[in-house]
């Protein structure tokens, strides 16, 4: 029995051994084998070692069927050439490297498309990991911090504004005078702001008159304090261009201009601010802010109706217009016009006595204002504003109305000059004036306004 078979045209017959590759299909072959991972290069062996035996051959490999001749020699027209590698292009990852987070951040290659058909939805990245990856939980104490400040920030702004505007409206109200080279000089000086008060004793509302009283109001954030010094009118002083007189000579002179450079030539402090008060605007602002409460001895009460009688008589009134109806010593509420006739009481306790009950009254005051700015700020205005006279500019009084809430933490001191015990009686080409020493004065002035408190001196010295 013969082993040769008929091929379908059953004349010719097909080899009984099995048909190789010749050399140009080798030549085209493409060893799929060999570009999967892992999978041994048997290729290459076969080009080495020419033709491969038959049990090398592999059916179950589909590109070796899919290439594999199946007669005789195949031809090379018309075959497709293997398209060639990029220059660097590594092998293909495997499966488990290409899940890896770390690859998929650095790999050379990005797929553009987008991702899937969420990532559109999503707002971009493969399957929307881009928006969960940077949407963040809200912190609520965070947004309740930032809610508060916000509020902070927008009462800050209307209480600014509000003040400006009653700052700009009591001014408004003042007289501004010009002071000269003393205007172009700064308020605050070392930490220290001196402005000069000014009680005139004009019977007329205006600026003619004497100035019956000088309180040196001194703001000094070196120190921490509020002095209000008085100055006695009868002390007897050096008036630049005026020779020796007393002090409220100077006022009569040449005005507060020339006033505020005698007190600086003599006491070597700066004063380049004032502020004329004239009777209408101490009584005023007594009555704004609801009266004062002082307490009196049964002389003073005799001398507050005494005094009234004056001011009855300029403003129009009757005779014993309020008067007072105590006859008892103690304290007593008093209205302005009694408190303005308390304060210019000159014979009981001499001039001393007189300036330390126009602090007693201005102590009274102080305490009060910041209620009376609350409930009767338009009051206030009218009372005292337009009988003030100034040259604070409105930018300086904006800025010390700013500086009102840390300005009432001050320790606030009264005091008056010549000291006790620095002064004598003189009596100079017929007047009774008050001979000082200025030295001591001078010293009393720059400690509590120039030199910081010794606790805090203290620990400046202990910081390294």
């Amino acid at each position: 029995m013969s082993n040769d078979r008929k091929t379908s045209s059953g004349n010719d017959r097909m080899p009984e051994r099995p048909i190789y590759y010749n050399d140009a299909d080798y030549d085209d072959y493409v060893d799929y084998d060999a570009r999967r991972p892992g999978a041994s290069r048997r290729g290459s062996a076969r080009r080495d070692s020419g033709r491969p035996e038959r049990s090398e051959y592999r059916e179950d490999v589909r590109g070796y069927e899919r290439n594999r001749p199946q007669y005789g020699q195949s031809p090379a027209v018309g075959r497709r050439p293997a398209r060639p590698r990029p220059e660097g292009a590594g092998r293909r990852p495997s499966p488990e490297y290409r899940d890896d987070r770390a690859y998929r951040d650095e790999r050379p290659y990005r797929d553009d498309r987008g991702g899937n058909g969420r990532s559109g939805r999503n707002g971009g990245g493969r399957d929307g990991r881009k928006n969960s990856r940077t949407r963040k939980k809200k912190n609520p104490f965070k947004s309740f911090l930032i809610t508060v400040l916000v509020c902070v920030l927008i009462v800050l702004a209307i209480g600014l504004g509000i003040s400006y505007s009653m700052t700009k409206k009591a001014y408004g109200m003042m007289h501004y005078e010009s002071a000269g080279d003393f205007d172009k000089e700064a308020l605050t000086t070392d930490g220290v702001t001196n402005i000069l008060l000014i009680g005139n004793d004009s019977r007329l509302n205006g600026e003619d008159g004497r100035s019956d009283a000088m309180i040196l109001v001194s703001i000094s954030k070196t120190s921490g304090k509020i002095l209000m010094t008085s100055i006695l009118r009868d002390v007897y002083v050096e008036i630049p261009g005026h020779g020796s007189n007393r002090l409220n000579a100077a006022y009569a002179f040449g005005g507060p201009e020339l006033l505020m450079e005698t007190i600086e030539k003599n006491f070597d402090i700066p004063v380049n601010r004032y502020v004329l008060v004239n009777f209408e605007a101490f009584a005023g602002v007594v009555d704004a802010v609801g009266g004062v409460d002082i307490e009196l001895t049964a002389e003073e009460i005799g001398w507050v109706n005494a005094y009234l009688n004056e001011y009855n008589e300029l403003t129009g009134h009757e005779f014993g217009y309020n008067y007072l109806t105590e006859t008892e010593p103690g304290v007593i509420h008093l209205n302005g016009p009694q408190a303005l006739a308390y304060s210019r009481n000159r014979y009981v306790g001499t001039d001393f006595g007189r300036t330390e009950r126009q602090r007693k009254v201005m102590e009274e005051i102080i305490k009060k204002l910041p209620g009376a700015v609350l409930t009767n700020m338009d009051g206030l205005m009218e009372g005292l504003c337009p009988n003030l006279t100034t040259n604070l500019t409105l930018n300086e009084c904006y800025g010390l109305v700013l500086r009102v809430p840390f300005i009432f933490k001050y320790e606030r001191v009264s005091g008056s000059i010549p000291l006790e015990g620095t002064w004598w009686d003189q009596n100079i080409d017929g007047m009774a004036v008050l001979g000082i020493d200025f030295e001591a004065n001078k010293n009393y002035l720059h400690e509590n306004l120039y030199v910081k408190p010794e606790k805090e001196a203290d620990e400046e010295t202990a910081e390294p």
